[in-house]
């Protein structure tokens, strides 16, 4: 595998890293359709964890099975596909080797009232099978985020030491947050610059709207204004995230149609976001149209 200067290039922002870090970067970076492009598209599943078994899976019920979570990307051409333990030991054996792995080392559920995650796998577990990265969640706002970042700083030092990438999916939420304000711009790129400072490789943040929600930061953005456009919104949050020396992929976020998706994503493309990683928006339509929604995002990452 050639790296193409682009992937190069990306790789000399990890300064600190170690080869086999870099490496496992680089087989993400280099894997399908937008292999060295520097953009990329992750299918996330879990959902069932996070949302229940039906409520994730009953509008595909081919989703249930795990296999079919991996026919899915290696079909669509994806970069890499994340899930928890289950899911990926599931089916380790049978794909080994075909598509680079994220296994989600933490995970809330619906039966919870606290905005907090467990611990549910370990490096150690990652590396058993063959995974390029382990992905931890944070939530910025929650009485339990300081605990939550102290987990994924033991966990993040153990991963590097042992090559693997570190893919955080840092959501806002808590008392000080409505539901506008997880989404709002200046608090979404406060979290994603909260993930760059505790050591990710790879940032997934949720699309931010206009909205500013902290009352420190409203003086701020009213003086250094960021235009009303969705690109603009996305290519503030690129910039939180260390000027753009670290790779942020946005989250599809809630069921929507197929064209406000390409839209949306068509704005990620051109505020220079690294790329989508999309869960429910594909898994749950049928293959076929999971397949041409994929292509269709891919085709627009492609310029």
């Amino acid at each position: 595998m050639r790296l193409t200067p682009k992937v190069q290039e990306i790789l000399s922002w990890y300064e600190s890293d170690n080869p086999g870090t870099k490496g496992n970067l680089a087989r993400i970076l280099m894997q399908g359709k937008l292999g060295g492009t520097g953009r990329m598209v992750i299918l996330p599943v879990d959902q069932g964890f996070e949302h229940g078994p039906a409520r994730s899976f009953a509008p595909n019920p081919a989703g249930y099975d795990p296999r079919y979570m991996f026919e899915l990307a290696l079909e669509a051409g994806l970069n890499a596909y994340a899930a928890p333990l289950g899911m990926i030991e599931a089916a380790a054996a049978t794909y080994a080797g075909t598509i680079p792995t994220i296994l989600k080392v933490n995970s809330s559920n619906s039966l919870s009232t606290t905005k907090d995650q467990a611990v549910t796998a370990t490096v150690q577990d990652a590396l058993r099978l063959g995974c390029s990265a382990i992905g931890f969640t944070i939530y910025p706002g929650s009485e339990y985020q300081f605990e939550m970042m102290e987990e994924l700083r033991e966990l993040a030092q153990e991963a590097k030491a042992c090559g693997l990438a570190v893919v955080v999916w840092s959501y806002p939420r808590g008392p000080m947050l409505d539901k506008v304000g997880e989404t709002a711009l200046d608090i979404c790129a406060y979290a994603a610059h909260m993930a760059a400072l505790v050591g990710a490789h790879i940032i997934k943040v949720k699309p931010p709207t206009a909205a500013i929600s902290l009352d420190a930061a409203k003086k701020t953005y009213e003086k250094h204004a960021v235009e009303d456009d969705a690109a603009k919104r996305f290519a503030h949050v690129v910039q939180a995230c260390f000027g753009g020396r670290r790779l942020v992929v946005f989250s599809g976020g809630e069921a929507k149609g197929t064209e406000d998706i390409l839209k949306e994503v068509r704005a990620i493309h051109a505020g220079g976001g690294n790329g989508s990683i999309m869960g429910r928006n594909a898994f749950q339509r049928p293959k076929a149209e999971a397949l041409k929604l994929l292509a269709d995002i891919i085709a627009i990452y492609q310029g």
